[in-house]
């Protein structure tokens, strides 16, 4: 397991790399940002964004949302998996939205995760990017690079989640979100990790590097 210092000198790392991260799931406000990161669940990012580029020019509110309706949202989101799931939870989420909350998305935890279709990690996700909240979502990507390189051990995102935020200084921890998503998506790869590319492959403690 990696050290306080070591740990430290990787968000650092990262922190010189990509001062200001972004996230690469595209929306043009807070609700419509909440309704990508729901519809990106088993899904790419770029999947999504093929789907939603034209929706959000019609959909940008709740309401709007509800009066496209589930089979007109289906017509837009038909290409991304489960769907006819994801489009009914959205419209249900959308109806919450309008009677509990005016229509506004609440900087709020317990009220994002009892949206249909909006668990904790999705709850996560807006509040850290839209509301600037120090919180971590974890996925795939947070849990293969945690694990390899020995910030933290956890065998699902669910404990991850639990466990990982303790581990990140505090300076570092509203960012951490992306910095690991990226890094996992673009260095630390599942099947062929870029070792070779790494910045911070002499802190890493994974067995097997590819270089």
């Amino acid at each position: 397991m990696l050290n306080k210092k070591q740990i430290e000198e990787m968000f650092v790392t990262f922190h010189h790399l990509n001062p200001e991260p972004k996230g690469e799931l595209e929306s043009v406000n807070t609700y419509t940002f909440l309704v990508a990161v729901a519809l990106s669940a088993q899904a790419t990012d770029i999947g999504v964004n093929k789907a939603t580029r034209a929706l959000f020019k019609k959909v940008q509110t709740p309401q709007q949302m509800l009066d496209l309706g589930e089979e007109g949202l289906i017509e837009y989101v038909k290409s991304i998996g489960l769907y006819k799931t994801k489009a009914k939870n959205v419209i249900a989420a959308a109806k919450m939205l309008v009677e509990k909350h005016g229509g506004i998305v609440p900087n709020n935890q317990e009220a994002l995760e009892a949206l249909p279709g909006v668990g904790r990690k999705t709850a996560n996700v807006v509040r850290n990017i839209e509301f600037g909240e120090p919180t971590l979502a974890v996925d795939t990507h947070i849990l293969r690079v945690a694990n390899r390189t020995g910030l933290c051990k956890a065998k699902t995102p669910d404990q991850m989640m639990n466990k990982l935020p303790k581990k990140i200084p505090s300076d570092f921890l509203k960012d951490a979100h992306h910095w690991l998503i990226l890094h996992g998506r673009y260095i630390c790869k599942a099947r062929k990790p870029e070792c070779a590319k790494c910045p911070i492959t002499h802190l890493c403690e994974f067995k097997e590097k590819t270089i």
